[in-house]
């Protein structure tokens, strides 16, 4: 998916950045259609996977930084072209993007389609693309299309508020911001509390009281309690059930969350309604290390994600047929 945030502040931070992303696979690829990376001179974000593969698309990149055309198309059998033992073939576009070339784009019901090099006016394939993004809803990965680019627009962000920057919020922080599609937000008491340099991407909110931060979340937020307090914890749990949540999970034992859910039925919570968090967080088979839990909740989060998609991909087509 095109993310026009992330590429609009690479352009702002670098003036000119070169666009890799995948429009098409055969066989057996490092990553998916759509996977894509952002390269400037002297630096690079996001991946394309593969190693070499990657390795000659950067180098390609890099020769379109310093005088080479604006859009470039490889098709690289991984075999006989970059000795890979994928066996498949990965079909990638090279991109030269600037502030002009931002400002004429025309996203259109969350896709956007451009021709790559002269190739005309819109064909009928990536027309019809549109048409069904715009009638059905229905937003296929990038691909080529009469030699145009079509692909989608980078969807809505999770928001998620990790709270707690204790040794657990570190690890979540550190394991979840590299991943697409999230939008974090840390709080803590402090902005001491805070590691230097924080991740990418992560927005960090101090407040002496944390809690009373619940009431700006996004109603369809998820929520991580991390904190240094049990107290904070069932409060924080408290004041979430009466703001809305989409997910809510809280660190610890069966013993603390016993005593939880008969402390928030006290404070009036319905017990449906307390069984929405979950306690413990993570995979407990992992361990109790920081970073095992963070990697439980990332594998859980994943998953969630998967199924969500594919729940909606089903409606839409669904619907369209």
């Amino acid at each position: 998916m095109l993310d026009l945030a992330a590429l609009t502040d690479a352009v702002a931070a670098h003036g000119a950045v070169v666009r890799v992303v995948v429009a098409g696979t055969a066989g057996s690829a490092p990553r998916e259609a759509g996977a894509a990376m952002l390269v400037w001179t002297g630096g690079q974000q996001g991946t394309i996977g593969g190693g070499a593969l990657e390795w000659q698309a950067v180098q390609a990149a890099r020769a379109m930084l310093a005088g080479g055309p604006d859009t470039r198309v490889e098709r690289m059998p991984l075999g006989p072209a970059l000795a890979q033992c994928c066996g498949g073939a990965v079909v990638w576009v090279a991109e030269r993007w600037d502030a002009a070339r931002l400002a004429a784009l025309r996203p259109e019901a969350g896709m956007i389609a451009r021709p790559l090099g002269d190739a005309g006016e819109m064909p009928l394939a990536a027309a019809r693309l549109l048409a069904r993004a715009r009638g059905q809803g229905l937003r296929p990965a990038a691909q080529i299309a009469g030699g145009w680019l079509v692909e989608p627009l980078a969807a809505p962000q999770r928001a998620v508020w990790i709270w707690g920057a204790g040794h657990v919020g570190r690890a979540l922080a550190g394991v979840l911001a590299p991943l697409p599609g999230l939008a974090l937000t840390w709080v803590d008491i402090a902005p001491e509390r805070f590691p230097a340099p924080l991740p990418p991407g992560v927005a960090c909110r101090a407040a002496p009281d944390p809690a009373d931060l619940v009431a700006g979340a996004p109603q369809g937020a998820e929520h991580l309690i991390v904190t240094f307090s049990h107290a904070l914890d069932l409060e924080l749990c408290h004041r979430l059930l009466a703001h809305g949540f989409a997910r809510c999970g809280l660190i610890g034992s069966g013993t603390k969350w016993a005593r939880f859910r008969g402390r928030l039925a006290a404070l009036g919570h319905a017990p449906g309604q307390i069984a929405r968090i979950a306690c413990p967080i993570g995979e407990p088979a992992l361990g109790k290390h920081p970073q095992a839990i963070a990697i439980g909740v990332a594998a859980a989060m994943l998953r969630d994600g998967a199924a969500e998609t594919g729940r909606q991909e089903a409606g839409r087509q669904e619907a369209g047929a």
